[in-house]
């Protein structure tokens, strides 16, 4: 907040009817919804309630506005013509790295702590809320552990970097570093999803081999490192490139920097690989196995970052409504205004359940709880990311012409809302991972089932869904019919967390708009519910909000 507050008389006129600056926000203690997700996902409370209390100041909301608003550029030669091949970045971009990786965003899974991936993906959730972007480098670094497995050497030689909650952007080799990123470079532009279209080569050099080829998308090209597919002799190969080498730059030649829609604090590049040193990552001919280790985990980030999306537009939203009147009442007094609001937050707390109960599965350690997470973080991922854009979109129609000028968060979160549903598999690619799953793993199958079935008898009209459902997929539906089977399935196991764990009112109402009662097709043509229990639950606001005692 400024010492001096700005000028409310400002001589043809008195400012009046508009929401006050919001200053320090705790997006821990004032968001109700995730203390009960996380906890019940056995999240670390103290981690989560240090990390929101940090990331939701004004300070860094502020660099996260600074950090979208002033993208990378890309620098190709320094001032002799000599090549540098380096995205620079504005400071603010730095400072929100520094803080994230900081807290443990990439290393908490892998120290050891009860419920890691838990208090992680809830890290997601929040950054996303402040500067979704940075979420990137520190999503792939996280993700790049397991993956690393694959060799015992590069793991004892990254993994350390990589965890060590020390943030470098400097560009030198990783043996002056207190601690790396690492990104990705997988797509090509022949092959897109179908990576084992690639055509980049491998050729053995030694204990190494040298990389000649183009990639379409490599996210993050700051990264200390990238892992990336190649063709070796033997077949389609994972391998390490490390970005900078003792003394020299590797030969990583940068494109361009696509021009996005949004994501904009992060680079995404064009690049090509002219005679890049690299180190495989597990045997040749493996590429697709190893990698999709990385893939497993990035999706967990992917399934969570809707969530906060969601959450953030909500929250904007909600103090708007809460703050202005309009035809002699605030706005958050007028029925149809609570009806919308109360119809997305289902969408939202939803979102946020099943991708924490997710997150819980990746840090059991039993086949079960394995197969689990693998099905359950492609159900999320779906479901959330489907709901997304329609969310932040009426939250942005809530707030009128203010929602649609910068001055607001709302035009960011739209413009990032699509992204994760299309980073590490989209759509269609998603759904047929789920039958494949189902189909390939029958115990993901089984732990589904049990899952559905640990809260049957609770509501009649659950019930009659999970009836419905299994009359209308006997066995797995053809091809065509798999979105309508993933977005059934993912609905019915987002209820089923909401009962366990969410107010009877929350559920009950998911329950009814969802699965059970008719309604139209947008936000808010909904039956009547009691709106109150299920606005409580954003929480913010609510200090100066009488409406939702």
């Amino acid at each position: 907040m400024h010492d001096s507050p700005p000028e409310d008389m400002l001589g043809t006129h008195e400012v009046t009817n508009q929401p006050a600056p919001r200053g320090d926000l705790d997006l821990w203690a004032g968001d109700p919804g995730l203390q009960t997700h996380a906890t019940a996902a056995g999240a670390d409370p103290e981690v989560l309630a240090a990390y929101g209390g940090r990331i939701g100041t004004e300070a860094m909301r502020a660099a996260g506005r600074a950090a979208n608003r002033h993208p990378p550029d890309l620098v190709l030669f320094d001032a002799g013509g000599r090549r540098l091949d380096e995205a620079q970045f504005h400071p603010a971009y730095h400072d929100l790295l520094r803080t994230g990786i900081g807290a443990g965003y990439a290393a908490l899974p892998w120290e050891g702590a009860k419920g890691g991936h838990a208090t992680h993906a809830a890290m997601v959730y929040l950054t996303s809320q402040v500067e979704p972007g940075v979420c990137c480098p520190m999503t792939m670094t996280y993700a790049a552990v397991p993956a690393l497995r694959a060799d015992k050497a590069l793991f004892a030689n990254w993994v350390p970097k990589l965890t060590a909650r020390a943030y470098d952007p400097a560009p030198k080799p990783l043996s002056r570093k207190p601690g790396a990123t690492l990104g990705m470079a997988m797509t090509e532009k022949q092959g897109g999803s179908d990576i084992r279209a690639n055509a980049t080569t491998a050729t053995p050099e030694g204990d190494t081999y040298r990389l000649v080829g183009h990639k379409w998308f490599c996210s993050a090209p700051m990264s200390d490192g990238f892992l990336t597919l190649a063709q070796a002799p033997e077949g389609l190969t994972c391998f390490l490139v490390p970005r900078w080498l003792e003394g020299a730059r590797n030969g990583i030649r940068i494109q361009r920097l696509k021009d996005k829609l949004g994501n904009r604090a992060n680079a995404s590049a064009e690049i090509e690989y002219h005679g890049a040193i690299a180190h495989r990552l597990g045997d040749e001919g493996a590429g697709l196995r190893t990698i999709l280790e990385m893939v497993h985990h990035t999706r967990l980030d992917t399934a969570m970052a809707p969530a906060g999306l969601m959450r953030a537009a909500l929250d904007q939203a909600y103090y708007w409504a809460s703050h202005r009147a309009a035809f002699q009442k605030q706005l958050i007094d007028q029925p149809l205004m609570r009806g919308v609001l109360a119809d997305l937050a289902l969408d939202w707390e939803g979102t946020l359940a099943l991708g924490l109960h997710v997150a819980r599965a990746f840090d059991g350690r039993s086949a079960a709880e394995r197969a689990f997470a693998r099905l359950g973080v492609a159900l999320a991922k779906f479901l959330g990311n489907k709901l997304c854009p329609g969310v932040v979109y009426e939250a942005m129609e809530a707030m009128g012409g203010m929602g649609y000028v910068e001055d607001t968060p709302l035009p960011m979160l739209y413009r990032e809302a699509p992204l994760n549903s299309i980073w590490e598999g989209s759509g269609n690619v998603i759904c047929l991972d789920i039958l494949r799953t189902l189909r390939n793993e029958p115990l993901a199958g089984d732990v589904l089932s049990a899952e559905l079935a640990s809260v049957a008898g609770q509501d009649r009209r659950f019930d009659a869904a999970l009836k419905a459902h299994m009359q209308t997929f006997p066995k797995l539906p053809e091809e065509a019919q798999a979105r309508w089977y993933a977005e059934s399935l993912a609905t019915l196991l987002t209820a089923s967390v909401l009962m366990r764990q969410a107010p009877d009112a929350v559920a009950g109402a998911y329950i009814a708009t969802r699965l059970s009662d008719p309604r139209g097709r947008v936000a808010g043509t909904i039956g009547t519910l009691d709106t109150g229990p299920i606005l409580a639950r954003l929480g913010m606001g609510r200090g100066s909000c009488p409406f939702e005692g």
